[in-house]
């Protein structure tokens, strides 16, 4: 079993994996000064009695790094996951600076790109005391490299222009139970160029791009591909956002938090705001964390 979890952080994005293994993966931070400590405390707790904690940061803007300092000083971040990239910013805040010293620090960083293998992030593997630390099952389906269109994205983000199309696309699955996908900040042109040159696989859960803006829609021949059970749209204003008609979906800017409880061929789904429900879910009455909305069988 493993917790995934979407926490409401406003215009930005930030989840955790607390996985069935030693694992525990923390994707991207986005910390008002309301809530950090709150959000932060609930991370070191979750982590407690994980001996792999990695950070994975999907592409280095400011809404998908804020906090990064904060969080960095609470937990000290050990392996730092993220593009290989030589970014630059006019707007220099502690948290990019903070964001270039991890990504900067060869003893931490871990650069990712498609088909990229790591002991406990994908591969099984013992420590130094012998100890099976089990693996992650992430998987990274992007960037290719080589690929022209991210060369160019790359070399614009490097100029400082948009970094939102040098994003990773991050692919989660657990045996027996269900799989997961998240395209970061990419454009709908640009997922439109590379479309081709991605082989994607059916999963059940979709975590819309861009936080679910238009300007972020995935390409209809990727959606007949991934042909998700359901896609969770981020907090986006309203006017910006693609609802993906056709498709059951979960709205962050209605239902809060949203914290999925992953097991044998089910997913138990919760959210913060209490009013909140949907009618595509089961009922299977359960009470691990509050506000249950219902059951997705797989």
């Amino acid at each position: 079993m493993s917790i995934v979890k979407s926490f409401s952080v406003g215009n930005g994005d930030m989840f955790y994996i607390k996985h069935g293994s030693d694992n525990f993966t923390i994707c991207d931070v986005c910390l008002s000064e309301d809530k950090k400590d709150e959000i932060v405390g609930e991370i070191k707790s979750q982590k407690q009695g994980k001996n792999i904690t990695r950070f994975i940061s999907t592409h280095p803007d400011e809404d998908h790094f804020h906090g990064l300092e904060y969080l960095d000083d609470k937990i000290d971040i050990l392996n730092f996951y993220c593009v290989k990239n030589e970014v630059i910013k006019e707007d220099k805040t502690r948290d990019f600076l903070r964001y270039c010293k991890l990504r900067d620090d060869l003893k931490k960083v871990f650069y990712l790109e498609k088909g990229c293998s790591r002991k406990w992030m994908n591969q099984n593997g013992k420590d130094n005391n012998d100890m099976d630390r089990g693996n992650s099952g992430i998987n990274i389906l992007w960037p290719i490299t080589t690929n022209e269109y991210y060369k160019d994205a790359l070399k614009n983000a490097e100029k400082g222009e948009s970094t939102n199309n040098i994003s990773i696309i991050m692919k989660y699955s657990l045996n027996s139970g269900p799989a997961m996908i998240w395209l970061g900040d990419l454009e709908s042109d640009f997922m439109e160029k590379i479309k081709d040159e991605i082989i994607m696989e059916k999963v059940d859960i979709l975590f819309a791009p861009h936080h679910g803006r238009n300007t972020g829609k995935v390409p209809e021949s990727w959606l007949k591909k991934i042909n998700p059970k359901i896609i969770i749209i981020g907090e986006a204003p309203s006017e910006d956002l693609n609802y993906y008609e056709g498709y059951d979906k979960i709205s962050q800017n209605s239902a809060g938090d949203i914290t999925l409880e992953c097991d044998t061929g089910k997913v138990h789904i919760y959210v913060s705001n209490k009013y909140y429900s949907v009618d595509f879910l089961s009922n299977e009455y359960m009470n691990t964390f509050s506000n249950y909305i219902g059951t997705l069988n797989l």
